[in-house]
């Protein structure tokens, strides 16, 4: 037991008071959502959002040393939509830094490659615009990214990916008790699913400014001096830029860590920084396209002729840290 808890998680008990205080007040909105009226829809869908943030955290190895009592901690699934273990695979992907923005290779860019632009038509143009406005990422952002993760999930599935087929069983086994639950307390299956759906709105908050495109690598990723309560709420990933450089710090030390190194960070970053929060980031870009949806850089050229080799590639599957190993029969 020691070897699981220890002196790191006595450590992390900011983690566990905010874990018990999202399952918490999750349970009470859902439970007493009669006597709040509409009113529950708040503290639940900010939940959700809270419970995405300490999701991140867990596969970042926090608060405690084992992988499986991380997972555990997070395992009711009231977010719904996306499986701890696929969230777990491509974020890790993503923290692989020289891919940042990359269309192909960093999993969680909104970006398309320049062949793909040429080829969408004029309405799903439109569409990709707005979503590079804040208001556009919001409303239907999630959608989107819902629609085209759950293709390449599907895609992996049907290709006999065992790894993503496995982590879908295991997120309905956290999914069906919270629906279970949600029919219980009289809530509508419509209600709740707008929930989760509003919860990871809110998470786009986040999600839509942390990077950008830039050649120096770490001028990719932001840093935006959000208010106490979106700090609680994301887990102080505003300082974005010092996650990624210090990914597996837990989250209550990312502030003093900004101040302590934030010269050298804004410098680091080419000053890709909100100080006024994300007030500022909506101020500018609420209803403005932010980038442009085609990579400015990368990606640019048609994809190259299929290599003539008749030696086939040896498959490979991704590993809980990221890194990738041979495929074995």
């Amino acid at each position: 037991m020691n070897s699981l808890w220890g002196s790191k998680a006595a450590r992390e008990w900011p983690t566990f008071v905010v874990l018990a205080g999202c399952y918490l007040i999750w349970l009470g909105s859902v439970v007493w959502h009669e006597a709040l009226g509409w009113w529950w829809v708040i503290p639940a869908a900010l939940m959700v959002t809270l419970h995405s943030s300490l999701q991140h955290e867990a596969l970042h190895g926090h608060p405690t040393r084992s992988a499986a009592l991380n997972e555990a901690l997070v395992f009711p699934a009231i977010g719904l939509f996306v499986p701890y273990r696929s969230f777990r695979e491509t974020h890790l992907r993503h923290h692989n830094d020289a891919n940042l923005t990359d269309p192909y290779d960093d999993p969680e860019s909104w970006y398309l490659t320049l062949p793909e632009w040429n080829r969408t038509g004029s309405m799903r143009r439109r569409l990709l615009n707005l979503n590079n406005t804040m208001a556009g990422r919001l409303t239907f952002g999630p959608a989107l990214g819902l629609w085209g993760f759950w293709r390449t999930e599907w895609r992996r599935i049907a290709a006999g990916d065992r790894e993503v087929r496995d982590a879908w069983i295991i997120h309905l086994a956290g999914a069906v008790p919270v629906l279970m639950l949600v029919h219980w307390a009289g809530v509508p299956l419509w209600q709740y699913l707008a929930v989760a759906y509003l919860g990871m709105s809110v998470l786009m908050i986040r999600t839509f400014i942390e990077h950008r495109a830039a050649d120096a690598t770490p001028e990719r990723t932001a840093i935006v001096e959000a208010g106490p309560v979106m700090r609680l709420l994301l887990l102080n990933n505003n300082y974005h830029a010092v996650h990624h450089n210090h990914p597996a710090l837990a989250w209550y030390r990312l502030p003093a860590l900004w101040r302590a190194e934030r010269e050298r960070t804004l410098a680091g970053n080419g000053h890709y920084h909100y100080p006024g929060g994300y007030v500022e980031v909506a101020t500018a870009w609420l209803f403005r396209q932010r980038e442009p949806v085609p990579h400015p850089f990368l990606r640019r050229e048609p994809v190259a002729p299929l290599d003539l080799d008749p030696t086939p590639p040896t498959p490979t599957r991704t590993l809980p840290d990221g890194a990738t190993a041979p495929e074995t029969l």
